[in-house]
């Protein structure tokens, strides 16, 4: 069987400047996945209703976690 060839650029995940909000973290996801980042907030928010504010912890540590874009300008 002949394997799938991986192309030379790889996606990566990185925070967003320009669909920033607070750290940028759901407009990095939104890039990333190709959907609008308020699509993402609205799924955030609601999951840390759902669990009862775990997300704002899963928040700031993909804010630790994920890196910043360098092809972004930031302030």
């Amino acid at each position: 069987m002949a394997k799938k060839q991986q192309s030379s650029q790889m996606k990566k995940l990185y925070r967003s400047n320009k669909n920033k909000e607070i750290g940028g973290v759901c407009g990095g996801i939104g890039e990333y996945l190709g959907v609008d980042p308020v699509i993402i907030r609205i799924i955030w928010i609601f999951g840390t209703f759902i669990l009862y504010g775990g997300g704002i912890l899963l928040y700031i540590l993909a804010w630790i976690v994920i890196p910043r874009n360098p092809k972004h300008k930031w302030n």
